[in-house]
């Protein structure tokens, strides 16, 4: 079994280079104002809002907490 440390900087171009390919098939199969809504909730789905966040939650990288910026109450 291979020992490699999970991280966000490894997964994170595993998931955009397939994410690029599916905007490619998107674009060449929709209307450009479908594709462009498509584009918008794919990369929120894929973004802050979505996947990284998930990422952060699941490996424990919080940099807010960790930086102490996070909440206090």
């Amino acid at each position: 079994m291979v020992d490699a440390m999970l991280t966000k900087e490894a997964i994170l171009p595993l998931v955009n280079a397939r994410l690029n390919r599916v905007l490619l098939i998107a674009q060449a199969a929709l209307p450009e104002h479908q594709f462009e809504a498509f584009r918008r909730l794919i990369l929120d789905e894929f973004g802050r809002a979505g996947l990284l966040k998930d990422l952060d939650t699941v490996l424990g990288e919080n940099r807010q907490e960790r930086h102490g910026m996070g909440r206090t109450t």
